[in-house]
């Protein structure tokens, strides 16, 4: 642990009775007192504050924001250039095999493009930045002078209007520069377990008097790791390097959604990315695997790692659970996995193995919790 690095809360973490543990190169909280269930379901009725100011925060500067955005579209199948000012956008560095490098998040900001990436890509995503877009005249620089807060469930907008009412005027994927206890804070309306919130990057120095400030509220609560991942989960939210990585495709992890018509093929800006030809082809001819839901029956959650198989006994293994475990909303376990396209229809039923017993489970719509963004 000490040679981890540590966010700028770290103390407070620790005055809040955080359990710490190492993630993405991070002493960080996976659970406070209230613990993980408890911490989820109270996301899910009132607010959790996160912590995850582990993650990278990049500007991209240069010469407009139009030259800004058609470079980054050299490195992602999205439709930056049409991002309208003050808005964000979901999207994903590809390889030349057509794999995801990494998810991020876009935001129009005028003048630049914010950018924040995943903590344990961070040194891998500048580097492919700067290879990428220097030479067209846009410069990234990761941020090390701020943290990254997020403020989730049905009570956010309350708590955080109460600090600055200007934030209820903003729908989902709006971004902002808001006054939050005397510092200018970037906060968008986005977040990562399918609730309503915010994620607020707010410089270093203010980032406790901002955490203590939302605290103070009786409807916050801090939230660890552990709730984060399981509120992710039952959102049907993709957790890189688990349910996508270098390996699986946009098509493939069912996120076509966020390839716009106008990078697709006949599109006015079709292709230009790494990937494309394999990645637009799948758009015509299908993958061969599929992400999907999965909803073992029993109590006994599928995890991580977990073969699943096409009948009960016999055969070779047609998938894997890619993430998994037991659903505090919806009382069930849940899981996510990749199957053959051929067993991927939502009701096909099919067989997890789980220390050596195959167990049924069936083939789930997504999300597994109704979304409640503000749009």
């Amino acid at each position: 642990m000490d040679e981890l690095k540590r966010t700028p809360l770290h103390d407070l973490h620790i005055e809040l009775g955080a359990k710490m543990v190492p993630f993405a190169g991070y002493e960080m909280p996976v659970q406070y007192k209230l613990g993980v269930l408890k911490e989820h379901l109270h996301t899910r009725e009132r607010a959790g504050l996160f912590d995850v100011s582990h993650m990278g925060q990049v500007i991209l500067s240069g010469d407009s924001v139009e030259r800004i955005a058609l470079a980054l579209e050299s490195l992602v199948p999205v439709n930056i250039a049409g991002l309208a000012e003050n808005r964000q956008r979901y999207g994903f560095f590809t390889n030349d095999a057509g794999g995801i490098e990494d998810d991020l998040m876009i935001a129009n900001r005028g003048d630049h493009l914010f950018v924040v990436v995943n903590a344990a890509c961070k040194t891998e995503d500048m580097a492919l930045m700067r290879a990428g877009l220097e030479p067209k005249g846009v410069t990234p620089r990761l941020l090390g002078d701020r943290a990254l807060l997020a403020l989730q469930g049905p009570a956010a907008e309350d708590v955080l209007a109460g600090l600055n009412p200007a934030v209820r005027e903003m729908r989902f994927m709006d971004v902002a520069t808001v006054e939050l206890v005397g510092a200018d804070c970037w906060v968008s309306r986005s977040g990562y377990t399918g609730e309503d919130g915010f994620e607020i990057s707010v410089p270093e120095d203010k980032a406790v008097d901002l955490a203590r400030a939302l605290l103070a509220h009786d409807d916050v609560e801090p939230i660890g790791l552990g709730a984060r991942d399981s509120l992710r989960l039952e959102a049907g939210l993709c957790l890189y390097g688990h349910d996508i990585d270098t390996t699986t495709t946009p098509v493939e992890a069912a996120l076509t959604w966020a390839i716009q018509k106008i990078r697709r093929s006949g599109g006015a800006r079709e292709g230009g990315f790494p990937g494309a030809e394999k990645i637009l082809a799948e758009f015509d001819t299908g993958a061969s695997r599929a992400r999907v839901g999965l909803r073992p029956e029993g109590r006994a959650p599928m995890r991580e790692g977990v073969e699943i198989f096409a009948q009960e006994e016999g055969g070779t293994p047609i998938g894997r659970v890619t993430s998994g475990g037991f659903g505090p909303t919806t009382g069930t376990p849940v899981a996510m996995g990749y199957v053959a396209i051929d067993h991927a229809a939502p009701g096909t039923k099919l067989f997890g193995e789980l220390r050596g017993k195959r167990l049924a489970l069936e083939v789930a719509e997504m999300p597994f919790v109704t979304q409640t963004y503000k749009r």
